[in-house]
């Protein structure tokens, strides 16, 4: 039996933030306010690297994070039409092809993979600054840095889904 971490995070007696001096911590507490996620793409030759790598793993984390998000942030009614449908997130300059579904267990890797309903392909850079709320999913879409394929009203589903997460739910407090 794996033994737990001996004291999580969210039970500590003090706030970590605490520690620092407070114009420095006020300091710290501005930046991450302003900080933006600069405008990279990786190199070209990681992107070929993993595209020959197996993409099970990465798929995994994948559907672990979207499962511990599944109830809590994401409402499973609101994803029912997403039941049983293939979905692909194409992370391009990564070389990354990740397969799910969601199942009633929850999201999970699809091993052989078909023709998806829904593709959803974009730099690494945009995935995070989409996740980061630095940018919402239509500015993307229109700049032509996240690009749909497939079922377009899954596509509506994903896009207006992401838009309406409470993401201040996954802050520590």
């Amino acid at each position: 039996m794996p033994r737990p971490f001996p004291l999580p995070l969210r039970s500590l007696p003090f706030d970590p933030a605490s520690l620092l001096p407070g114009a420095l911590r006020q300091r710290i507490a501005a930046r991450l306010t302003t900080l933006q996620v600069p405008d990279f793409t990786l190199p070209a030759g990681l992107a070929r690297l993993c595209a020959r790598l197996p993409q099970q793993p990465p798929t995994h984390a994948l559907t672990l994070l979207l499962n511990l998000a599944l109830g809590r942030i994401l409402p499973r009614d609101t994803l029912e039409p997403l039941h049983g449908r293939q979905l692909q997130v194409r992370v391009l300059d990564a070389g990354l092809t990740l397969n799910f579904s969601l199942t009633d267990q929850g999201f999970r890797p699809v091993i052989r993979a078909e023709a998806p309903d829904l593709t959803l392909s974009a730099r690494s850079r945009d995935f995070i600054a989409l996740a980061l709320r630095e940018e919402d999913a239509d500015t993307l879409f229109f700049s032509r840095r996240l690009r749909m394929e497939g079922d377009t009203e899954l596509g509506l589903l994903v896009k207006n889904t992401l838009d309406a997460v409470d993401w201040e739910a996954l802050r520590m407090h």
